[in-house]
């Protein structure tokens, strides 16, 4: 059961180093060999090797878990045989892209435009020759950045398609990159702007570094905030939640919730973008994160 699945059945500090956008492309290293084997279970790609490796510790930490199957290994020439991405268009200048059928946790990126280069946000594992295509149509990327190590999946792969596009994670977050590269830019710090209006905010939590995107000034004109999976909307709607482990019924406990908390409560946001198709709050989502982090409190206390 993967993590999308999963949120269907279950009903469940501002000062930092500034990010200043860097528009020099990461060369080309060296001529790697072997296949570059990518977790079924969760998506993240590893180094290229003649055999595969012998555990995912991204699977094999409390937050995910290994298929009851076992370990299991795919990769990119395989999985563009059987699956395909679907780019939809969420509202003016953005716009989000996820695999069909489901693979590994099943979420989805997203892709922010503005005038100063498209970024990317979050990660799926799939890149085949259409999604390039198309997402050149709508203008390229210019720079990438992940919420936490869940969705870290093949962003090599992204950067590389897209000029060395350089892919911006928490420097907390640095112990989970199993693929190394120099296009990798960690941050440090509580808030750092990257361009267009985009500023990533490092909330804690899930993880030590998840981050999250706030966008000042969508298509529509209004604040949006692109929050992965934390936090989370629920099936009903008119929520959201916290979790240590969404797949392994894990809670968040009070300090972390209310360090997320401090960390968004000098930002304004009308619409919440979570990290599966449907999960979306449409107005007042600063209020429903408040709101539902009081009740999450109440519930565990």
């Amino acid at each position: 059961m993967n993590r999308r699945h999963f949120l269907g059945a279950t009903a469940v500090g501002m000062t930092g180093a500034l990010l200043s956008f860097e528009r020099q492309r990461t060369p080309a290293g060296p001529v790697e060999k072997g296949t570059a084997w990518i977790c079924i279970g969760c998506g993240t790609q590893f180094p290229p090797s003649p055999q595969t490796p012998s555990e995912c510790p991204i699977c094999q930490d409390s937050r995910q878990y290994v298929g009851w199957n076992g370990q299991q290994w795919t990769s990119l020439d395989e999985l563009s045989k059987t699956h395909e991405n679907a780019i939809s268009q969420e509202e003016p200048d953005l716009y989000s892209i996820y695999s069909k059928p489901d693979f590994a946790i099943g979420q989805r990126a997203f892709l922010v435009r503005t005038r100063e280069g498209n970024l990317l946000w979050d990660c799926v594992a799939l890149l085949d020759d259409r999604t390039k295509a198309e997402v050149r149509k709508l203008g390229g990327i210019a720079a990438i950045a992940i919420s936490h190590p869940h969705y870290y999946t093949t962003m090599l792969e992204w950067s590389r398609a897209f000029g060395g596009a350089p892919i911006y994670l928490h420097e907390l977050n640095r112990k989970w990159v199993v693929r190394p590269d120099p296009a990798i830019r960690f941050w440090t710090g509580d808030t750092s702007h990257v361009f267009g209006g985009a500023t990533l905010i490092k909330t804690g939590g899930h993880f030590d570094g998840f981050q999250v995107l706030h966008w000042a000034k969508a298509g529509d004109g209004q604040s949006v905030l692109l929050a992965g999976d934390q936090p989370e909307v629920c099936m009903d709607r008119r929520w959201v939640t916290f979790m240590y482990s969404y797949p392994n019924y894990i809670p968040l406990n009070r300090p972390a919730i209310e360090g997320i908390l401090t960390a968004l409560e000098p930002y304004s946001f009308d619409k919440l973008y979570a990290a599966f198709p449907g999960r979306f709050l449409a107005n007042n989502a600063r209020e429903t994160v408040i709101r539902s982090a009081q009740r999450y409190l109440k519930a565990i206390s």
